[in-house]
């Protein structure tokens, strides 16, 4: 009977693992894939991209925070922790951008890290987060207001 229950064990934490590495599998792609197109040498840029590079840096930062902070948010489940997860996973991107900067300008022969661009990466960060903020809240009253609904029937 023990064995059954510890076979069971392996079996769904087995489980909880393989979950957690498909839940987090977006977020470091798009990390890589960052890491990537930010430390290339000498990119051949079209000339309409390399005029609206902050824009660039603010939608790419804006989407690793999006696809962190929805694994974690999954994971957590803690409403109390709401605020502390944002507010901490807009710092770890906004190192990380600041990170790349510093990868440029320390380790690319034709690359150059630039605080504008920092800047930009915070922004979009910033943004990412508080679109998926309203949509929790969003989320969260349309909830309320159906067990309402539901309740008062």
């Amino acid at each position: 009977m023990q064995a059954i229950c510890v076979t069971e064990l392996r079996s769904i934490s087995l489980i909880v693992i393989k979950r957690t590495i498909i839940s987090f599998m977006p977020a470091v792609l798009v990390t890589a894939g960052i890491a990537l197109l930010s430390l290339w040498e000498n990119p051949q840029l079209p000339p309409s991209i390399a005029a609206d590079d902050k824009i660039v840096h603010g939608l790419m930062y804006m989407c690793l925070a999006v696809v962190w902070l929805v694994p974690i948010q999954v994971h957590l489940r803690k409403r109390k922790l709401l605020l502390l997860t944002y507010c901490a996973v807009w710092a770890c991107v906004t190192a990380y951008g600041v990170l790349m900067e510093m990868l440029q300008r320390f380790c690319t022969l034709t690359r150059t890290g630039e605080m504008a661009d920092v800047y930009a990466d915070a922004v979009g960060a910033l943004v990412g987060l508080v679109i998926c903020l309203i949509l929790v809240l969003i989320r969260r009253f349309l909830t309320k207001k159906k067990q309402n609904t539901t309740h008062s029937r």
